[in-house]
């Protein structure tokens, strides 16, 4: 896994944001059938060990980190469900294991400066406080409005995709879905097999609302 830091005009690129050189690759989608008789899409050509996870189908997109031009603003999805399986930092791609409390820090947008809720689901992975510091500072989207919570635990919960009707296998509006325009289905929701997942979601339990200034100030005390 290449976790190198990149750079682009003096910012530093999210470990999850994707290079213009990885755009998503064109597929066909098709009818599958699995062994019980239940259907769902699929590949002409699927490899279940690449593919899947979680039965979903998942988009196929290359992985050629620091190739072309980043979007600051987007998300890899082979990557992000990295950072979500490992717990890795969504700027830096390091772990975010190691607090003494054991828990990891998710920094969502949230314009009304609502606070992360029990059990709210997120693809958004987990960041470390400088990193998080950093975010605040360079990401306009956190400028608007955002909400900082310590976690303690984040459950494998579902993916967030585009839906494809199971009569015609046209992808479906998004009805309720992210800024993204893709919809959230949990695991053991039926829909899921007429998903094609871009995004890992967990749920958030034992979530305690934090302070980044306190954050930071509580971390420069500790370092000096």
């Amino acid at each position: 896994m290449n976790r190198r830091q990149l750079y682009w005009k003096g910012l530093r690129v999210p470990f999850i944001a994707p290079w213009s050189g990885e755009k998503a690759l064109p597929v066909e989608i098709v009818r599958r059938h699995g062994i019980m008789g239940e259907q769902g899409i699929g590949y002409p050509d699927e490899d279940s060990r690449f593919d899947r996870r979680h039965g979903n189908l998942w988009v196929r997109m290359p992985a050629v980190r620091g190739v072309g031009r980043p979007n600051l603003g987007g998300v890899h999805s082979l990557r992000q469900r990295q950072a979500m399986s490992h717990m890795l930092c969504l700027v830096c791609g390091e772990s975010t294991f190691g607090r003494d409390d054991e828990r990891h820090l998710f920094l969502m947008r949230a314009p009304a400066g609502q606070p992360i809720a029990e059990g709210e689901v997120t693809p958004v992975p987990p960041v470390h406080e400088s990193c998080a510091i950093e975010s605040r500072r360079d990401c306009p989207h956190l400028r608007k409005g955002y909400t900082a919570s310590l976690v303690e635990h984040a459950q494998p919960w579902g993916a967030a995709g585009i839906l494809y009707d199971p009569k015609t296998l046209q992808p479906l509006p998004c009805k309720d879905g992210d800024k993204d325009g893709l919809t959230f289905v949990e695991f053991a929701d039926p829909a899921s097999r007429w998903l094609l997942a871009a995004r890992d979601v967990v749920s958030l339990h034992g979530c305690t609302t934090v302070d980044l200034d306190e954050l930071e100030q509580a971390a420069t005390a500790v370092a000096a």
